[in-house]
């Protein structure tokens, strides 16, 4: 193996699932899941065994990843929500401590910034980046079926060569293996920090057929908990079983069990491109010198109290995988401290530092992470033990809270009954503990009610959903002018041109390099 010239500086390798939850690993618990490659991670690295969401929707969780800020103070309130140019990201900083910072896949920006500190982009989004899908909570329970979910996944859940979601992360896993050789054969010295952010297992639940094929003397179980009757189901789930159209079909036992062995299957696809990536790095000798952090924006309901996809605070929506790799530097462990996505941020800034020796840049904005460096040392002792979660978009009219402490979950809305677990003793989140008061219960709704003022949150997220729908509303008139991301490429400088030292260029685009050619 040839050594990587660029040694003395730590690489950083971002993989992104969507829609993943942590209860569908094999390294956090799950015996149905074939997840070799994760769970080598894991075995090898730092495992958070309570790694939240957050905020359990794709745009939000996405930017309090990117900004390491919740998501009522970056403005990232749902699948429509605006980041300005001006709102710092991991990319940013990463670029002020000497990194090249590349993104492929998704990450589902909204706006004319596509970019948000990334200097390359090397696919476009699968998502639209335009104000199209706006939530109105000033009609909670009006269903949007332009683009809100359907039970059409789950009826339809089976095999399919070719999906729109296949055809996009097959673009986003070779373009990531493209951007590790390109950076090893590249003459540029810093060291890289890429995101490789893939859609899968997110619905639709059709996979291809070798993937589905792993899975035939599986015997998949169904939802551990299954649909409640109407007078046991939580308000928020009532809600979501609206969102999602639930009663607008029968779904049978069968149609469940395929749905989460397709499901399953693209797992096993997502854990499949784990391994070609790190089989990448170590063809190009970075595998020593590269922290690989293994994450989701969310989890997937899976049919749990009836329920599917996301929007849930309860566990199979909210729980998320979080992985730091890195065994000369960290020794193998499991966490059982609660984290979230906003503690990204300021942990690559020390690992950063730690990596290549760059002076860490004062916060832009104030974060609301924390670094997990040592959590990943295996210090706990100045840890909060907390972590929390917020939901501002479809589904709900008014803001919601998560707060994981310890053991106990608790859930505040100002519509909605608190809701109180033990996570210890009732993994499954069924005995409600705030059906009685108890001075537990207190606390929890004293730290909810100095968090934010909910009725302020619930104007202003109002107020802010009315001004995106008339801005859309006024786009969409006339020439329509998308922000969709178009990948730049320059044909003319890409391969073999004529204005090119063809000798010269067949040696630098080469890695390892070759002997230095000498003629006579």
């Amino acid at each position: 193996m040839v050594k990587y010239v660029k040694r003395d500086k730590q690489n950083i390798l971002i993989v992104m699932a969507d829609q993943l939850t942590a209860l569908a690993l094999g390294c956090y618990g799950n015996t149905e899941v074939k997840s070799p490659h994760i769970d080598r991670l894991a075995d090898e690295g730092v495992l958070f065994e309570s790694a939240y969401s957050s905020s359990p929707l794709c745009t939000p969780a996405r930017y309090a990843f990117m900004t390491g800020q919740n998501i009522s103070q970056c403005g990232g309130y749902d699948n429509a929500a605006y980041m300005p140019a001006t709102m710092p990201t991991f990319a940013h900083y990463m670029r002020l401590m000497g990194y090249k910072t590349c993104l492929a896949g998704k990450m589902h920006f909204v706006g004319a910034d596509q970019l948000h500190g990334f200097e390359d982009r090397v696919t476009t989004d699968i998502y639209p980046a335009d104000f199209g899908w706006i939530p109105d909570w000033t009609n909670p329970d009006e269903r949007i079926d332009l683009w809100y979910h359907n039970m059409s996944s789950v009826k339809q859940a089976g095999v399919a060569s070719i999906t729109n979601q296949f055809a996009y992360d097959d673009e986003v896993g070779a373009q990531s293996m493209r951007a590790i050789y390109d950076h090893a054969r590249s003459e540029d010295d810093r060291p890289l920090c890429l995101v490789a952010s893939f859609i899968h297992p997110h619905d639709p639940y059709a996979t291809r057929q070798k993937y589905w094929d792993l899975y035939e003397d599986v015997n998949i179980a169904l939802p551990s908990v299954p649909r409640p009757s109407t007078d046991q189901q939580d308000v928020h789930n009532k809600r979501l079983e609206k969102v999602i159209a639930l009663d607008a079909v029968d779904v049978s036992d069968e149609e469940i069990i395929n749905a989460r062995r397709a499901y399953y299957g693209n797992v096993s696809y997502v854990d499949e491109w784990l391994g070609r990536l790190r089989g990448t790095l170590d063809e190009c000798g970075m595998g020593e010198n590269t922290t690989i952090i293994f994450t989701s924006d969310h989890g997937d309901m899976l049919g749990e109290f009836g329920l599917w996809y996301k929007m849930s605070f309860r566990e199979w929506s909210c729980r998320i995988p979080m992985i730091v790799h890195h065994p000369e530097r960290f020794q193998s462990r499991r966490v059982e401290q609660p984290v979230a996505q906003v503690d990204v941020l300021p942990t690559l800034i020390d690992i950063a530092h730690e990596g290549t020796g760059a002076s860490k840049p004062e916060a832009i904005d104030p974060l609301n992470g924390r670094s997990l460096m040592p959590l990943c040392d295996g210090d706990a002792s100045q840890d909060p033990d907390t972590c929390i979660s917020e939901y501002l978009a479809e589904g709900t009219g008014a803001p919601m809270l998560m707060i994981r402490r310890g053991d106990y979950k608790y859930i505040s809305c100002i519509t909605d009954p608190d809701q109180l677990f033990n996570l210890k003793v009732d993994p499954d989140e069924l005995n409600n503990l705030a059906t009685e008061e108890s001075d537990l219960l207190g606390r929890f709704r004293q730290e909810a009610a100095g968090y934010w003022d909910a009725e302020a949150m619930q104007k202003k997220v109002t107020d802010d959903q009315k001004r995106r729908r008339a801005v859309h509303a006024a786009l969409r008139i006339g020439r329509y002018q998308g922000w969709d991301f178009n990948p730049a490429r320059n044909a003319s400088e890409e391969y073999t041109r004529s204005h090119m030292d063809l000798t010269r260029f067949d040696i630098t685009s080469r890695y390892p390099r070759p002997p230095a050619f000498k003629p006579k």
